[in-house]
């Protein structure tokens, strides 16, 4: 094989990466707002079920609210630091939560929802605190 033809093979080698590449791009892509879809429709489902609970008459025998649901531990735990700053990875810790990646970027997430549905303000990059 000739330097001509290496050089052939390796700019097609080279151009069906780039096709390859930008394949996993779109799947990602397409992944992070499927992701992003369902952690909002968890959101609301947990949100819908709690205010129907709030609503819900106080002599019906329907089960009690559900009151160990991860919003509720984060909640709680803002309302007995109200003044503390919490990282997601600390709130994790506190709460004995797992503290791989992938879960704690699920607490960040909800907390982002919390700081926009306005219970919680964003003092820092990344830094969570209750609202005062």
């Amino acid at each position: 094989m000739n330097v001509t033809e290496l050089l052939a093979d390796l700019q097609a080698q080279h151009d069906q990466t780039i096709v390859r590449a930008d394949e996993l791009r779109r799947q990602i892509e397409h992944l992070t707002a499927a992701l992003a879809e369902t952690e909002a429709r968890l959101a609301d489902l947990a949100i819908t079920r709690k205010v129907i609970a709030e609503l819900a008459p106080a002599g019906e025998d329907s089960e009690p609210p559900e009151t160990n649901t991860a919003y509720q531990a984060i909640v709680n735990a803002f309302n007995q630091h109200p003044d503390q700053e919490f990282r997601a990875r600390e709130l994790h810790e506190l709460l004995g939560m797992p503290t791989d990646e992938a879960a704690v970027n699920v607490t960040r997430a909800r907390l982002g929802r919390l700081t926009r549905q306005g219970f919680l303000t964003q003092p820092g990059r990344g830094r969570y605190q209750k609202r005062t």
